[in-house]
């Protein structure tokens, strides 16, 4: 089969990832074997391209989120998968991944993908979804919260994140570049976008909450910016950060009465809890789902060919992409 890998340990970034020959997997007790029809394409391909993982073996395949239909069934999964099911998961960093032909997949992190949703449609409703909703709805306690500031509204994660927590009726602000307004303007109301580089985020979140702060923040940018969250938050405002934890002192977290959260997407493969293993399915389920209800836009804006793989990575690196980008192996 043909795949997109790193071929050794000394091999980094983008420039050394090679179109391959390689085996074809066969699928291991707990897992099942798919044959690819599309993968979502995401920062942290083109990060652990650069980086790579201690766990690793040579060549290795990158990608982690796949869609596509079961060919063949592993031991132990019998009575829930069948041959033909079209399916979508995220991941495991650690192994061989799925941008290539077919991939040896663990059936916990699967969801079966509703008739009337795409393969390409399925594949931007992964890593980047899933994190958005473990933001929305699965950290923070949204009993009190009214209002949400999401940064980079632009992005797969944000622009995920603001439609989820307007699902819950909250009222949601964003910020993003210059560039990005007219697309963000698309799902957020022109005067709930905070232009980062023309304005004042800290004096626009006070001027949209009244002078009381966010009861939510979701940062999707970096711990600097995380830092600067903790002064944007109303009095037991709740942060959720999935880049970098910010240093806080114990008298600032009991002074605001504030709780900060961390999501760690594919954290679940290695925690050797179950439960938490098996939700990388469910919530899968529930996007797809949200999809096939007119009720969620995975904001893709672009579909790529095969072929071009590695050029949609590079784009990703250069921040050219708003939304989405997915690959379309049957193109």
């Amino acid at each position: 089969m043909k795949a997109y890998v790193i071929p050794n340990e000394h091999a980094r970034g983008l420039d050394a990832i090679e179109l391959a020959d390689m085996p074809t997997p066969a699928p291991t007790p707990g897992h099942v074997l798919i044959k690819v029809h599309a993968v979502g394409l995401n920062p942290v391909d083109y990060k652990l391209a650069e980086d790579g993982n201690e766990n690793w073996t040579y060549p290795h395949i990158l990608g982690l989120d796949v869609v596509g239909e079961i060919v063949e069934i592993g031991e132990g999964v019998e009575d829930t998968w069948k041959v033909g099911m079209r399916v979508a998961g995220h991941g495991d960093l650690r192994y061989d991944g799925c941008f290539a032909e077919y991939v040896n997949a663990p059936a916990y992190e699967l969801a079966l993908i509703p008739d009337d949703v795409e393969y390409t449609t399925a594949a931007g409703l992964l890593c980047s979804a899933l994190t958005a909703y473990q933001t929305i709805n699965r950290k923070p306690n949204l009993n009190l919260v009214r209002t949400a500031l999401v940064h980079g509204g632009s992005g797969a994660v944000g622009g995920v994140a603001v439609q989820l927590a307007k699902m819950h009726g909250i009222t949601v602000f964003t910020t993003c570049s210059t560039r990005n307004v007219d697309y963000v303007r698309e799902h957020v109301h022109p005067d709930a976008i905070i232009d980062y580089r023309t304005q004042d985020v800290d004096e626009r979140v006070r001027e949209l909450t009244d002078g009381r702060g966010a009861d939510l923040i979701v940062d999707t940018v970096s711990g600097e910016e995380a830092e600067r969250d903790l002064g944007r938050l109303a009095y037991n405002g709740q942060l959720v950060t999935i880049v970098d934890v910010p240093p806080v002192s114990a008298a600032q977290m009991f002074g605001g009465a504030m709780s900060i959260d961390v999501v760690n997407l594919g954290g679940a493969h290695a925690s050797g809890n179950p439960m938490e293993q098996h939700d990388l399915g469910t919530m899968a389920s529930d996007v797809l789902s949200m999809v096939s209800q007119g009720q969620l836009d995975p904001l893709i804006t672009g579909v790529l060919p095969f072929s071009d793989l590695v050029e949609g990575l590079r784009s990703l690196a250069e921040h050219k992409v708003t939304g989405k980008l997915v690959v379309d192996f049957d193109a």
